[in-house]
């Protein structure tokens, strides 16, 4: 077969714009390639065409990206398109590997060690400067050194900076965040260490200052790609144009619209910026989705349209799928249990549990999602963070509980005194009434202390005054030993930017409420950080090929007041009947137990619920225990007394038992507002009655 047979088989196997970029052999190029288009397909058989033609040699070919992982995907596919010898690499990998060589032969010294972690010098730093070396303030810390590194931002102008950019971190000022800078980096320099910023500084200053060896690395690489160039930082780009060294040659790839770095240094104006920087460019255009549905499709584009976020317009070439669900809850707990259902509901007409993904903003939100899918069984991994109770800070109030309990701090018989006793020993982690407006670790581990509260006070209002902290000790210890369990086949719980490049059938966007998406300290910060948060939930809309769900939840807490709002994104994409109501004074108005939207009609009023929320549960049983519960209640009290309804069982407990219907005293107990209390008080007379009704 000759090369231009050879040649056109390779382009044949592409679309129209994939083969316009393929072809685009000489730069400057610049691919705008949006979510699912097929960008790495593109550039791959570009750089093969590039060598079966003859226009490259593969070893003065570099194809640079951000992860060890694109790296390896590129290799591979480069392999077996027949370009074997192309270097693929990180922007770090292939600094390192250029100051390794050329360190000794300039300076006459060994390269100094790189690290893997900055703490213990960011911990040296602070303890020579009287500053807080709490783990998460450290870690915080690290960050906001990592980004004025690679923003080419100095200790100096750090101050300045951090205030026109709304940067902080936690309760340390500008100036002394300024000053652990510096003194981090003569701690560094007096151990003899660099980090991985280093790495980039130390070869973009290296290529700067020996003209010898930024002639040596031209001749090496003579043709280079950047796949991912909306992640750029300003000391990437710096050291990309000293590789080029005023040539041109050179194929971006990127999508505005996928900007979700931005607080770590990403920059996606040298993307938008492209073609003003090098005259000339051949721009194209990646619009064909080859991932998702139409539906899907749709409902992202609509969530950028006429926004500053908005990118390329998507096309579907899927045929198409069933509606993007839209989802409000009233509260969590109710906002996972509905997930995790709509998974057996999936999972049993056939999509894998590894074909299907929940996500969210924060990790510690992952907690409330291990528990509804443990209680069905269903298995799952936590993707780029650990589990809840792996999480030091968790494991560390645990140890701390436990050690409360023991000591006698437990406040058993006091109506929610022990639920005092966990706040004291959280206050005394660092927990505080008020979230910390600053994003990072401390963010994080507050979140994660929240978490344990809320269970806390969960627990109190399944025990009631039987309740006690070494009995709460102890629920922690079975969910943390159910959700321990190994896991094959399992749903992925992921944060949305540790969804960046991933794909599954079905994908479950959650927490989609004001305040949690965009998170409160975005909308502090600005407009721009907004839009950001915006891009986020694009990103994982845009992860799922057949079924979108988007859910919120109107409280945090079941039994709290519904002050939650669908996120502002969602308004261009929610029917009118889920639309955000205005306030009014009246506090007549039925709302529906699901979304908390104004009930209309006198048989939805009825339901509780809109109509269009389909009934999970068994309502003939529903109604009995209802019933039951209600005869209960007039005698379960102190001698005899009756009691409100509520305190026997919720109705939202009612509901989970009349949708589960357990058939053993054990399984009852699995479900949430059932405790060995209920067990031991209402069990026998729940199953004789699901028994009756089967």
């Amino acid at each position: 077969m000759s090369s231009a047979e050879l040649s056109e088989r390779l382009l044949g196997a592409l679309d129209p714009e994939q083969r316009e970029v393929a072809e685009a052999l000489r730069g400057p190029v610049r691919v705008l390639a949006g979510a699912g288009t097929g960008k790495t397909r593109a550039i791959t058989h570009r750089i093969a065409h590039g060598v079966m033609t003859g226009v490259y040699a593969p070893t003065e070919v570099l194809a640079v990206t951000f992860t060890t992982r694109a790296a390896g995907e590129l290799r591979g596919r480069l392999r077996a398109l027949g370009a074997p010898g192309v270097q693929a690499r990180t922007f770090h990998s292939a600094a390192l590997r250029q100051l390794r060589y050329f360190w000794p032969h300039v300076h006459g010294t060994e390269l100094p060690e790189l690290v893997e972690s900055k703490l213990p010098m960011v911990g040296a730093a602070c303890r020579s400067l009287g500053l807080p070396t709490d783990p998460a303030v450290l870690r915080d810390l690290a960050s906001e050194i990592e980004w004025a590194k690679v923003s080419n931002v100095s200790s100096d102008t750090y101050v300045a900076v951090a205030a026109e950019r709304a940067r902080s971190v936690g309760s340390l000022e500008p100036a002394a965040v300024a000053r652990a800078m510096s003194s981090y980096e003569d701690v560094k320099r007096d151990q003899g260490r660099m980090d991985m910023e280093d790495v980039l500084l130390l070869t973009a200053g290296l290529l700067d200052a020996d003209e010898r060896v930024a002639a040596q690395v031209r001749r090496q690489y003579k043709w280079f790609v950047v796949d991912e160039f909306q992640d750029v930082s300003p000391i990437q780009s710096a050291l990309l144009d000293l590789w080029l060294g005023g040539r041109d040659e050179l194929c971006v790839v990127g999508d505005p619209a996928q900007t979700i770095y931005s607080f770590a240094g990403a920059d996606a104006s040298y993307l938008r910026a492209f073609p003003a920087k090098f005259p000339g460019t051949t721009s194209i255009e990646l619009v064909r989705n080859y991932r998702s549905t139409p539906q899907v499709v749709a409902e992202a584009n609509k969530l950028l349209a006429g926004t500053s976020s908005a990118g390329v317009e998507l096309r579907s070439q899927q045929p198409s799928g069933s509606a993007v669900r839209f989802a409000g809850q009233a509260d969590e707990v109710a906002e996972a249990a509905a997930v995790a259902d709509r998974i057996v509901r999936l999972h049993r007409a056939g999509t894998p549990y590894r074909e299907m993904a929940v996500l969210f903003r924060i990790n510690a939100q992952s907690e409330g999602f291990e528990d509804a899918l443990t209680d069905r069984g269903i298995p799952y991994v936590v993707r780029g963070a650990a589990r809840f109770f792996d999480r030091r800070e968790v494991r560390e109030a645990v140890t701390r509980l436990r050690g409360a309990a023991r000591s006698g701090e437990d406040g058993a018989g006091a109506d929610g005194g022990w639920v005092t006793a966990v706040r004291a020993v959280l206050a005394g982690m660092g927990w505080a009434a008020e979230p910390p407006s600053a994003r990072g670790q401390q963010r994080d581990r507050w979140e994660s202390f929240q978490a344990i509260l809320d269970q806390a006070e969960e627990f109190a209002s399944h025990e009631g005054v039987e309740g006690s902290l070494a009995g709460f000790v102890a629920e922690l210890d079975r969910r943390a030993t159910e959700q321990h369990a190994p896991t094959a086949d399992g749903v992925t719980l992921a944060t949305f930017h540790a969804a960046k490049g991933l794909e599954w059938d079905a994908v479950f966007c959650c927490g989609a409420q004001d305040g949690t998406l965009p998170i409160t300290y975005a909308s502090e910060a600005g407009p721009d950080a907004v839009e950001e948060e915006r891009r986020l939930l694009y990103v994982g809309m845009t992860r799922a090929r057949r079924e979108l769900t988007v859910s919120w939840s109107a409280a945090r807490n079941p039994g709290q007041a519904p002050r939650r709002t669908p996120s502002r994104f969602l308004l261009p994409l929610l029917p009118a009947s889920q639309q955000p109501q205005a306030k009014t004074r009246s506090s007549k108005i039925a709302r529906c137990r699901e979304c908390l939207q104004p009930l209309t009609t006198a048989a939805e009023k009825k339901r509780g619920r809109c109509a269009h929320h389909p009934v999970r549960y068994d309502e003939g049983l529903f109604e009995r225990l209802r019933a039951w519960r209600l005869e209960t209640a007039r005698t379960a009290g102190e001698d005899g007394k009756s009691l409100p309804a509520y305190v026997v069982f919720t109705d939202a407990t009612l509901e989970l038992i009349a949708e589960q219907k357990p058939a053993s005293l054990a399984a009852l107990k699995r479900i949430n507002g059932v405790g060995d209390n209920k067990i031991e008080r209402y069990g026998s007379a729940v199953l004789e009655l699901i028994s009756e009704n089967s």
